[in-house]
């Protein structure tokens, strides 16, 4: 029952009517701001925390088991945990004129400047004139800038296929198995890691939710703990170039069936552990959570110091062959990412990661709309 109105007069009645006009006016124009889910910035920062220290740990592994170990885990979950991510931020892409614009601005634009500056890098650090600068052979971190886009342009084809995760994974595994698919556009990577995309495109807030809970969250710890035993035995005995999907079982020197069981093995064994990593990860704001936001700058941006620490022979020291070094390493590659991810490096290099381009695109009809009810 509607409670009894308060008389108005006359004076009062008009600021409301005006008030109310305002409001009205106001509000096809104004949008309403999304506020960002620090859960998910929480996940993206400390993700790409854990890529760093990989990057750093990956010429340790040669001498020292425990960092084999680490590092092994580490690519368990990294990178799926990223993907996973990216796929759930893609379940509402579709082919409007604004969202293609921001594909090709945010992901196909960065790709193209960070793959020239890439290969110059090498040239001049490396001292290695010939490299070729080639849009089809991403070279290094850029893969995951053209997987992105392959990924993210199929999304409408997930939503409609009956069966995306087991199709998805379906590809990956002949993937695994087909060493004729070449080194364009790192489509091997593209394939195999596919799957976690799809995932992604199909988990549900409640998903994540379900990660809250407090046995989830005391489960994870003896699975990370085996885990990591599992790595420290499997170090010296398997080749850890499996954890990168970018080479066919044959590539790899073992048998084709080998690329079948091990694409399936991975596959289960990057979603228990991504999910203990999810489940570690803060739902409240943090002091890193604003850095969540830059993490595609650290990554890019860290390769230069990561593939420069190996053309100018930094490990070659003897004491980062030592625990204490390895301390070290890996507290400067942490560091290193998170200065790289802040909001002043942001800004310094938005004009390559995420440039306007408006010159470049069509107008789109609801703006030009937009724009001559505002007049």
């Amino acid at each position: 029952m509607p409670s009894p109105r308060a008389p108005q007069n006359s004076s009062s009645s008009q600021i409301s009517q005006t008030s109310r006009g305002a409001s009205q006016a106001a509000s096809p124009e104004s949008k309403p701001v999304k506020q960002r889910d620090a859960f998910f910035d929480n996940a993206k920062y400390l993700a790409i925390v854990f890529v760093a220290m990989g990057h750093a740990w990956e010429p340790l592994t040669d001498h020292s088991r425990a960092a084999e170990a680490l590092y092994m885990v580490v690519y368990t979950f990294h990178m799926p945990a990223f993907i996973l991510i990216s796929g759930y931020f893609s379940r509402s892409f579709d082919m409007r004129p604004d969202r293609l614009k921001r594909l090709v601005t945010g992901v196909a634009v960065p790709y193209v400047l960070f793959e020239v500056a890439y290969s110059l890098f090498k040239r001049w650090a490396d001292n290695d004139p010939g490299h070729p600068i080639s849009l089809l052979d991403p070279w290094y971190l850029t893969w995951f800038l053209v997987a992105l886009f392959v990924w993210r342009l199929t999304t409408p084809l997930w939503k409609v296929v009956r069966w995306p995760v087991p199709l998805a994974l379906a590809i990956a595994v002949l993937a695994s198995v087909s060493p004729d698919i070449g080194d364009d556009l790192d489509l091997q990577r593209v394939l195999q890691f596919l799957p976690f995309f799809v995932v992604g495109l199909f988990m549900k807030p409640e998903h994540f939710q379900l990660l809250r809970r407090r046995e989830v969250r005391v489960l994870s710890v003896p699975v990370f703990a085996i885990a990591l035993a599992v790595a420290y035995w499997a170090g010296p005995r398997m080749n850890s170039a499996w954890f990168y999907h970018r080479d066919s079982a044959q590539e790899l020197g073992a048998p084709w069936w080998a690329g079948v069981v091990m694409t399936l093995a991975l596959f289960g064994c990057s979603l228990v552990v991504t999910s203990c990593f999810f489940a570690w990860v803060p739902r409240r704001k943090m002091w890193f959570t604003a850095l969540g936001a830059g993490t595609l700058y650290g990554y890019l941006l860290h390769g230069f110091i990561a593939k420069g620490s190996r053309f100018w022979d930094w490990y070659d020291a003897a004491w980062l062959q030592t625990p204490y070094g390895e301390v070290i390493a890996t507290v400067f590659a942490a560091t290193l990412i998170t200065v790289l991810c802040t909001p002043p490096v942001q800004r310094i290099f938005r004009f390559a990661m995420e440039p306007k381009m408006e010159w470049a695109f069509k107008r789109d009809a609801t703006e030009i709309a937009r724009e001559r009810a505002k007049a």
